[in-house]
């Protein structure tokens, strides 16, 4: 989908608001060029004065924001940068990512005991030539019914700490993923098909 924009954007000075390896990962298999610049926005919307859209992508505002900040004064500009910022919901209640062991226990037992799936968000921020342009996407995640000792030992394995809703889909939590429906790189952390697209129609604008 980039590659015939790849030229184009290969010229500009694009950078990723993010310290996700993950998210750095994913952009960089499309071969875009980019650097890496990490936020240090502090997160401190409260989720209940926010739909789950509104609040992923006023995170990932803040992230950008924030880099932008740090290199607007640079040699040489930014041309565009992206921010983005993911979550889980389940039964109505957003989850981020676990603080403890204790918690990140309590997510995958929520999620994998209830017969229910559970939803990753991700919103995402383009700035382009002083414009914004936000979207979100959505993937439905259905987790097999695991044990406690199954979660436990999952837990203990360290993976879900520092992932939203406490798992990663790439890693050890794929053995109990039965389906998704939707784009599975954006349980990653970056929708990219969607993402290309953006770019594709904000290119075209100009």
């Amino acid at each position: 989908m980039l590659e015939p924009l790849l030229s184009q954007l290969n010229s500009m000075r694009i950078v990723l608001a993010s310290s996700s390896k993950q998210r750095a990962n994913l952009l960089s298999s499309t071969k875009l060029k980019f650097e890496i610049v990490s936020s240090d926005y502090e997160e401190t919307l409260n989720p209940k004065d926010h739909t789950f859209s509104d609040f992923v992508e006023k995170t990932a505002l803040g992230k950008l924001q924030d880099v932008y900040n740090k290199i607007k004064n640079d040699i040489r500009k930014p041309d565009l940068i992206i921010g983005s910022d993911t979550m889980v919901t389940h039964n109505g209640k957003m989850y981020g990512k676990p603080k403890t062991k204790e918690e990140a226990f309590q997510f995958i037992s929520d999620f994998s005991q209830s017969g229910l799936p559970n939803s990753v968000y991700t919103g995402v921020v383009v700035w382009y030539k002083n414009k914004i342009h936000t979207f979100t996407e959505v993937t439905t995640v259905y987790l097999a019914p695991l044990t406690d000792d199954e979660i436990l030992s999952y837990v203990e394995t360290g993976e879900p700490m520092g992932k939203a809703g406490g798992y990663g889909i790439q890693g050890i939590a794929s053995t109990f993923v039965t389906r998704i429906e939707g784009d599975f790189n954006n349980v990653i952390g970056l929708p990219l098909c969607r993402l290309a697209l953006e770019l594709k129609k904000i290119l075209k604008e100009e």
